[in-house]
């Protein structure tokens, strides 16, 4: 199993429009990708409670295999990367995991 992983930097200045991205964005990346399945976080906390969070926001994608993955994301990230500027401004770290 295959984890792609985009998580949102906590930047000052920077927005992050949560709603839109729950509602909207990942429905369409969703829809687009076909993944096994898919979550969305919401940054509270960094180690302890109370302490900021390192990220306001990340998702996380399933996929049986890295190629399915590749297939899908070359087709379909200029269509996903146009989606960001209607909610955020943070350039986001991406990382692809497999499951062990």
């Amino acid at each position: 199993m295959i984890r792609f992983s985009v998580f949102y930097p906590a930047k000052e200045g920077q927005t992050f429009n949560l709603e839109y991205y729950k509602n909207t964005h990942m429905p369409l990346a969703g829809k687009l990708l076909e993944p096994v399945r898919y979550e969305v976080d919401k940054g509270l906390s960094g180690g302890a409670p109370g302490s900021p969070a390192p990220f306001v926001a990340a998702c996380h994608f399933y996929f049986e295999s890295l190629e399915y993955f590749g297939a899908r994301i070359s087709v379909h990230r200029p269509a996903l990367q146009a989606d960001m500027v209607n909610y955020t401004t943070i350039e986001p770290i991406v990382q692809i995991s497999e499951i062990v």
